[in-house]
Formats: structure tokens, sequence, C-alpha cells
């Protein structure tokens, strides 16, 4: 069973991790649209590395922050370092989770160090997700969305981690076990009654 489970947070923190990278890459983080007349509409929208102006025909004009000075924003700062970290973090969260797994033989790896591994990975899989103050777009939902993901990988991943100490060792103190020897004929002579 904690090979499912692990199998599955995997699954979900590298679903999580791709929907993240889609959320960074995609154009629509603020919206606006500005209707004049019947004719002339225009529609607003930027992410964290343009912002673009699209007519009502379709035609869209872009332009890039060229400048960290001039971006639109602080928050926008904030959430490119918030963003790329989450990413980077991700991707240690695979590795590392990818090692952890307990159908994945690489070396002489034991159980226990095994399961710290994956333990590891899903806390890692839990920080990824970060929060960025912007107008509501479809990127944002993107990106709460592959936070979740992580959130839930990561905390399958921990829920594996149980696996880490082996049925033949015992917890807590070392027991003694007193067993009865064989006796000669002299000595159960001299056994008392």
């Amino acid at each position: 069973m904690s090979t499912a489970l692990e199998a599955v947070g995997f699954v979900m923190c590298m679903i999580g991790f791709l929907v993240t990278g889609a959320a960074l890459a995609n154009d629509y983080w603020k919206i606006s649209s500005v209707s004049g007349s019947v004719i002339v509409s225009q529609r607003e929208f930027e992410n964290l590395w343009h912002a673009c102006a699209e007519n009502s025909a379709g035609i869209a004009n872009c332009r890039d922050f060229e400048s960290m000075l001039a971006l639109p924003g602080t928050h926008v700062q904030a959430c490119r370092a918030l963003m790329i970290i989450s990413l980077l973090l991700g991707l240690g969260c695979m590795i590392v989770s990818l090692l952890g797994l307990k159908c994945i033989k690489i070396g002489s790896v034991t159980v226990e160090s095994k399961a710290k591994m994956a333990a590891t990975g899903g806390i890692m899989c839990n920080l990824c997700p970060c929060s960025c103050r912007v107008e509501l777009g479809a990127g944002h939902y993107k990106g709460w969305a592959g936070g979740s993901l992580c959130i839930l990988g990561g905390s399958l991943l921990c829920s594996a981690c149980k696996r880490a100490s082996p049925a033949g060792k015992n917890r807590g103190y070392p027991a003694k076990v007193y067993t009865a020897t064989a006796r000669t004929d002299t000595e159960s002579t001299k056994a008392y009654v």
C-alpha cells in the first residue's frame, strides 16, 4: 500500500510542477477589458514578463518589461522570484523523491534511507507552492492548481514514510530472554523441592 501511495504522491507532485511551470509562461495573469463604443474595444493583459493590448480584431501589441526598475509594481519582482524558487524547489523535490521511491532500485540503499529520502522530497514538495498578489487571471488559477497538487502529493510522500523502521528491529528497550537450560543428572539431585 505504501508503494501505491508513494507512486500517486510522486505523480501528483510531478503534475503540480508541470502546471506551475505552465502558469509561469501563461500570458493572462492580469486581465482588464476596456470597452469604448460598439466598434472599438480593447483588452489588456499581462504576465510576469510582458504586458499586451489586444483590440477587437484580435491584433495584439506586446511590450516586454525591459528593466527591473520599470516593472508595474514591486509585487511583480516578488512574484517572479517566488515562481522561479518554486520551480527550482520542485525540480529538487522530483529528484529526491524519485530516488526515495520504493520501486526504484539504485545502488545498495537501505529501506530506512529510501523512506527518509521520500519524506524529504515530500517536505520539499510541500514548500513549493507560492502565492502572488496579482489581479486574478488564468495564470493565477493554474498556479493555485499546481500548488494544491504539490501539497497533496507531498503529503502522500510524507505519509508513506512509515516504512522507515524494518520489521526485524525492536523498538524501545532491548528485551532479555531467559531460557531454561537442560540439566544433567548431578544437578537434578541438588535441585530444591
